[in-house]
């Protein structure tokens, strides 16, 4: 006689469809020790950002005190603040003596 032989069977977790991961907005803070072009050079090496989009970032930090640079999911989030954090001071500005400061923050749902 022949044996049978059953297949496992494989439970698929089912993913509610309400459950969303949170996303969280990368924030760069204004200060007067950095330079436009810190801010650009920063923003296209980090963030791949064209000269045009991180100009915009570099007036907009400038004028409100803030930007949002990138909204990610938390893990990048923090990579990508401890990028800028790391990025070293404004080599332009004798007053330069590290970084710009950025934040994470929950973005909202508009």
């Amino acid at each position: 006689m022949a044996a049978t032989v059953a297949e496992p069977e494989i439970k698929k977790k089912a993913r509610d469809e309400d459950e969303v991961t949170p996303l969280y907005n990368v924030v760069l803070l204004d200060d007067d020790e950095h330079t436009y072009d810190y801010v650009v050079e920063m923003l296209m090496k980090l963030f791949l950002c064209s000269h045009q989009r991180a100009y915009q970032h570099a007036l907009e930090v400038d004028s409100m005190g803030r930007t949002v640079v990138m909204t990610c999911e938390q893990e990048q989030a923090m990579f990508a603040r401890d990028q800028i954090h790391a990025y070293g001071a404004d080599w332009r500005m004798e007053n330069s003596k590290g970084s710009m400061s950025a934040i994470i923050e929950p973005a909202t749902v508009q």
